[in-house]
């Protein structure tokens, strides 16, 4: 028989009971000398850290990226420098709304989030599983995701809330529209696609810029649930998402998805009658189609979740030579925001925790003490802490700087306007007209006036004027199923991909 190895504490020492405490006697108190008892407890106390603000809710599993095409022509980072290189990738999905502890299967948009261990460090893709957002300016979302979440008051949930938001920032129409859609619910994370989202930008080996918008297409195939079925699955397990995942790799169904990148060249981003920076609008397929780069293929579920996937911290900011950023303002702010939510939820060194390691071999850096200092970067030489330095110490390659960017010659204004525009009613507008059909439609009015029927009247007609000047039939549509009080629908098909075409 193997002996099994000794239990001991966090210093090394060997535990001589893990069962009963130090106590004055069989029937006494317990001595405070009992560190092992006491250190037990503090630990637990310890145990759970600070949930996300948003995307508390998450699932994650390991896996690969493999190139099966050549975009050298717009990228010199070096995972995309050979079809058939691979690269190890860390995902991680959730709701974006709920807390650690909702239901799987709530309407919600989802986050999509990639972490590519390259050569050259790490790259994050963190987005979502809709190609747009409620707005495009950061300014409004912490106004925004107060809206989601609990009432001072009432500490529940408030549509009141919400669609009284969404009324005064009619920009987010797309994105509700799509929300409400038969989207807003996906199965499970493998069918449903990611998205960039953000307008990015890529170099190439010449100094070459484009603008670029990352896709990762399900091979599942889309299936998305009603409301009716969502509160069935939520009546008999609040995991579904995770049980799905776990099946489907436990039994060598690995989930797997194609990347596709659109190019826009940077003259051309002046050209065009929308804002390609604005993150509630989508790039035409007509005029800037998908380019296949390769397929993810996520196949093992980590060992232990909480290292691996409640400790992952995906940076926006976290490029490589060869990706960059855009003008994109959303995507500018989050540049900051991303990094500090983790420096209060995890410490101050979370990067250089196992799942946010990178994993190219030299890795060295000029960041020191602090709370979580548990790691050696002294580069061999304790004098080399500062720099410069006549110690060799690490020293900046200014091979790996990105071509100029182009600046905005009114960007020395301090605010820029965003008014209602004409321009944020087109894209939903050939979404709900052109795209969907008339079963979704309505299942989209009935959607959308469930989530509104505890909302007052002021607010219901605020919003409804906002949908009638996307269509007057989205507003007819939503205020009959408002008045009929019919919401939900379980009739719905789980194979059709015409919702998904509506978005890109």
């Amino acid at each position: 028989m193997t002996k099994k190895p000794t239990l001991t504490s966090t210093s090394g020492a060997p535990y001589p009971t893990n069962k009963t405490s130090k106590t004055a006697g069989a029937r006494g108190q317990l001595l405070v000398e009992d560190h092992q008892l006491l250190e037990k407890l503090a630990h637990q106390n310890r145990e759970r850290i600070p949930e996300r603000v948003v995307h508390a809710k998450g699932w994650g599993l390991q896996g690969t990226f493999t190139v099966t095409k050549d975009i050298t022509e717009y990228t010199c980072a070096k995972l995309f420098q050979e079809v058939g290189k691979q690269t190890e990738v860390l995902s991680r999905w959730s709701t974006v709304a709920g807390e650690r502890g909702a239901a799987d299967a709530e309407r919600d948009v989802r986050g999509f989030s990639l972490k590519f261990y390259t050569e050259d460090g790490n790259w994050d893709m963190v987005g979502n599983n809709t190609p747009v957002f409620f707005m495009r300016d950061a300014y409004k979302f912490p106004d925004f995701i107060r809206t989601q979440k609990r009432h001072p008051m009432t500490n529940m949930r408030s549509p009141e809330a919400m669609f009284d938001f969404w009324a005064g920032v009619p920009e987010s129409v797309h994105q509700v529209t799509i929300l409400m859609s038969d989207r807003g619910i996906p199965r499970s994370p493998a069918h449903m696609n990611g998205y960039g989202s953000h307008t990015f930008s890529m170099w190439n080996k010449d100094g070459v810029r484009h603008w670029v918008k990352f896709h990762f297409k399900t091979q599942q195939g889309h299936d998305w649930l009603s409301d009716d079925k969502a509160a069935e699955i939520i009546g008999q397990t609040r995991e579904s998402y995770q049980e799905e995942l776990w099946n489907m790799v436990t039994q060598g169904n690995f989930p797997k998805w194609t990347m596709y990148i659109q190019v826009m060249k940077e003259e051309d981003a002046d050209k065009t009658d929308f804002n390609p920076f604005d993150l509630t609008k989508v790039w035409p397929h007509e005029d800037f189609p998908l380019i296949e780069v390769g397929e993810l293929v996520m196949d093992t579920i980590p060992q232990n979740y909480f290292q691996m996937v409640e400790n992952a911290a995906y940076n926006v900011n976290n490029v490589v030579p060869g990706i960059g950023f855009s003008p994109d303002k959303m995507l500018q702010a989050r540049i900051f925001s991303y990094a500090d939510a983790h420096r209060y939820r995890l410490g101050t060194h979370y990067e250089a925790l196992p799942a946010n390691a990178p994993k190219n071999a030299n890795v060295q850096h000029y960041h020191k003490d602090g709370a979580m200092r548990f790691f050696t970067n002294d580069f061999g030489n304790p004098d080399a802490y500062y720099e410069p330095n006549q110690y060799d110490g690490p020293v900046a390659d200014e091979t790996a700087a990105e071509p100029p960017l182009r600046i905005d010659a009114d960007a020395i204004i301090a605010r820029h306007e965003q008014e209602e525009a004409e321009i944020d009613y087109v894209q939903p507008r050939a979404l709900y007209r052109d795209v969907m059909n008339d079963e979704e439609r309505d299942r989209l009015h009935k959607n959308m006036a469930g989530g509104m029927a505890p909302v007052s009247e002021s607010v219901k007609e605020r919003w409804l004027a906002v949908l009638k000047k996307v269509h007057p039939d989205y507003e007819a549509g939503v205020r009959k199923a408002l008045e009929a009080g019919n919401h939900g629908d379980p009739s719905l098909p789980v194979t059709d991909d015409t919702p998904i075409k509506a978005a890109e």
